[in-house]
């Protein structure tokens, strides 16, 4: 104990010098977290938008051979022909098969056009337009901030009626309420304005088109078919609330869908993006890692900055150490001292390291400096690792200053000017 008091004495004795010696070891600490918080957070945004929701998976008609690569990624085969099979019409009693295939808890259908969307003298481009089965949402759970969702009779009767998303609703409206009950035209059709939800998926997955566009919209899929001439069911969904099986459910809803179709070269498949999504998850926590190390050696810097002060330290304090040995202060005595003192310099200082790292990234998310959506998260591994390895170079650079100050010879410390 009474060296710890020694070690807390010396330290508080020389405020300044105990700050610059510090100094290194904040900034490499400080830089460390931050930058794997960016990375962390970079790499949670890539895999939400690669992977979207999990529990929805889009099966497609596939009439080009592939094979799947060891890293799960989908590869083609070289030297295999298109197959001449044209896709199948999927009817009602084949897709409500689908609900028998373990781990599928319901599907939807969709199609889609993109187009200009106006109402009087306000105009969104490029607007994200998708119809829906009657399903889509009992799976989707979208906030309804306003109005209503489709009903039975807007499908068989085909009813020009919209949802529109509460960015685009803003954008021509202002808000959501003063949409409800408007008219609004695309591809100069007029649709009544019935609804306006909020997607708690927006610019993931599926989800990505409205955020890199002029909004999204829902209208029924039977409607868009009569109007546009697309396919109705362009899109398949199955749902599963299964996630950790998601590829496995996926995967036998298409090996069904194949048989029940009766495909022999063409065959229904699923785009597994969970595989790509670890793929960049992998290739971000490198980088992360790289630049992590590369800040990492400022902390190497700051513990030789460590060793040097507390070199000169014992040159200063020769007398006292000379004056503790004469009156019976052993050599381990002395060596522990100085080693308390090098780690609570560098464990103090890698604490204001960490406090400075947290408002930093404090500001970057406040900020919005990422992006939208993007936050930057701290490691508590990183933060643990940090601080342990703050005391680290404490004991790792203390030695030697510890060890000199602990064989002087008492009378010549005595004698020293």
């Amino acid at each position: 104990m009474e060296n710890w008091k020694f070690a807390l004495k010396s330290i508080l004795a020389h405020k300044m010098r105990s700050l610059l010696t510090m100094l290194g070891i904040i900034i490499g600490v400080t830089a460390v977290v931050v930058i794997v918080a960016l990375g962390n957070g970079v790499s949670t945004n890539i895999s939400d938008i690669v992977g979207g929701d999990q529990k929805d998976i889009n099966v497609y008609f596939n009439n080009t051979p592939t094979e799947t690569t060891q890293d799960g990624l989908m590869a083609f085969t070289e030297g295999t022909n298109v197959s001449t099979e044209e896709q199948p019409t999927l009817t009602e009693n084949i897709l409500n098969g689908l609900l028998t295939v373990d781990g599928v808890d319901n599907y939807y259908t969709s199609n889609s056009t993109s187009s200009e969307v106006s109402f009087g003298n306000k105009k969104s481009e490029n607007s994200f337009i998708k119809g829906v089965s009657d399903s889509y949402f009992d799976i989707k759970k979208y906030d309804v901030i306003a109005g209503r969702k489709f009903t039975q009779n807007d499908y068989t009767k085909f009813s020009r009626v919209i949802m529109l998303d509460k960015g685009l609703a803003e954008k021509l409206f202002g808000d959501a309420s003063s949409a409800l009950n408007q008219t609004i035209s695309f591809k100069n059709h007029n649709y009544l304005v019935i609804g306006v939800y909020k997607d708690p998926e927006a610019g993931t997955g599926p989800n990505l088109m409205g955020g890199a566009s002029g909004g999204n919209a829902v209208v029924t899929n039977t409607q868009l078919v009569a109007e546009e001439g697309v396919s109705e069911n362009a899109d398949l969904f199955i749902h599963t609330e299964d996630v950790e099986h998601a590829s496995e459910i996926g995967y036998a809803a298409a090996e069904y869908l194949t048989r029940a179709t009766g495909l022999k070269e063409a065959k229904y498949d699923i785009y597994d993006m969970s595989a790509v999504a670890e793929q960049y998850s992998k290739a971000m926590s490198g980088i992360t890692l790289f630049i992590g190390s590369v800040a990492g050696i400022s902390l190497l810097v700051g513990g030789i900055g460590v060793m040097n002060i507390m070199l000169v330290s014992v040159t200063e304090r020769t007398r006292e150490i000379g004056l503790r040995k004469a009156l019976g202060a052993t050599r381990s005595n002395i060596l522990t001292q100085f080693l308390i003192e090098s780690i609570v310099l560098t464990t103090l200082g890698g604490g204001i390291g960490l406090l400075l790292a947290q408002v930093v990234v404090i500001l970057v998310n406040v900020s919005g400096t990422m992006g939208e959506g993007v936050k930057a998260v701290i490691s508590v591994p990183v933060v643990l690792g940090s601080l342990a390895f703050s005391a680290a170079v404490g004991i790792v650079f203390g030695v030697l200053p510890a060890n000199k100050a602990s064989k002087l010879d008492p009378i010549e410390a005595l004698r020293y000017e």
